[in-house]
């Protein structure tokens, strides 16, 4: 394998003063090309290891290699990456075509080059009509897809993103989503995007590393993330509306069982499944677009409906507890009415009581 533009993080570590431990044993290998998702809630670590592997803070222990090159102790400059923020960070008093340079400008690139470089990166952002303006006319939508200019100029090894696209209104993030893809498309250079978004992390990435408390707690494609979640975070933060958990409990002959209730379940897909007669408690998780309704199965009374447009969340009252469901169109029962769910053996999820591991 080519490992130009790779991304190595082992064993990586960040303890700040006062002992807050930020970052705990972080390890990574991003393969050439890829666009690995970092994504998690507020406080998890995400942006620490992303400044980390930016050179803009140095872990308490642990390496970060870019390609061959071991960069731990390498100054940002001279880790030949590129950033994108949030913040756009544009200078005010240059035209887009001045700021999608002026990094070329400081590495003394020779002008014919730099305005080679600049037609070639504003025809594949689709900037050309705006490189003489400056940001202030321009849209938030036309600032980032600059900042992602500025950063396309270098031709770095690695491309890095800080929550790009959190300043920008709904339909501006969606555009602007499928901008990022198509360009990595395009470049195929290798990308670490940061977000707290699951919709992003899924559309975007090739492999997804979903981060808690300083720990990754699982590392794997999108479809590996939601179809076999590692733990019960894992499944309930990626998906929406988020999973359902009922407590459950093993049953006769390898099953499963809940409010007296022999709950649909296929053992061969969860190969820890306890198989003792005692009971041994564990939760049952079902995703809301895996339960229908139907003439039959599971009662319940429908508590709240929340269309969407395209499909539309209901959430029901049941014996197990209240279980929220996800189908296309419009629901034509209304609120109050009595219901019955069903939902097939091979949609559960089964983990541990506590929702540490996946069974």
């Amino acid at each position: 394998m080519n490992t130009m533009g790779a991304l190595g993080i082992r064993q990586l570590h960040k303890t700040y003063a006062g002992n807050t431990h930020i970052l705990k044993g972080i390890d990574l290998e991003i393969e050439a090309g890829e666009f690995l998702i970092l994504v998690g809630p507020s406080g998890c670590g995400k942006s620490t290891l992303l400044s980390i592997i930016a050179g803009l803070d140095a872990p308490t222990s642990g390496s970060v290699h870019i390609g061959a090159r071991d960069v731990t102790n390498l100054p940002s400059k001279d880790r030949d990456i590129a950033m994108v923020f949030q913040s756009y960070a544009l200078y005010p008093n240059m035209t887009v075509a001045q700021n999608i340079a002026f990094g070329l400008e400081l590495r003394k690139v020779p002008k014919a080059e730099r305005e080679a470089t600049v037609q070639r990166v504003a025809q594949m952002l689709q900037l050309e009509a705006l490189l003489g303006r400056k940001p202030g006319q321009l849209s938030g939508g036309q600032r980032q897809r600059v900042a992602m200019g500025r950063a396309l100029a270098r031709d770095p090894a690695l491309f890095l993103f800080d929550e790009p696209l959190s300043n920008l209104d709904a339909k501006l993030r969606v555009e602007m989503r499928a901008e990022i893809k198509r360009l990595h498309q395009r470049t195929k250079t290798t990308t670490v995007y940061v977000t707290h978004d699951q919709v992003e992390a899924m559309t975007l990435g090739d492999r997804i590393a979903v981060m808690k408390d300083g720990i990754v707690q699982q590392f794997g494609t999108p479809e590996q993330i939601y179809g076999s979640p590692a733990n019960r975070f894992v499944a309930e933060f990626i998906g929406s509306p988020a999973m359902n958990f009922i407590d459950a409990a093993t049953g006769a002959e390898g099953g499963v069982e809940a409010g007296g209730l022999v709950m649909p379940c296929d053992p061969s897909r969860h190969p820890a499944l306890p198989s003792q007669a005692a009971a041994t408690k564990l939760l049952y998780g079902l995703r809301p677009e895996n339960i229908v309704f139907a003439d039959a199965g599971l009662e319940g009374v429908l508590e709240l409906i929340e269309p969407t447009g395209p499909e539309t969340y209901a959430e029901v009252a049941t014996p197990l507890g209240l279980l929220t469901v996800r189908v296309p169109g419009t629901l034509r029962a209304r609120v109050g009415e009595a219901v019955h769910l069903q939902w097939g053996a091979e949609s559960v999820h089964l983990f541990d009581a506590e929702g540490a591991r996946r069974l």
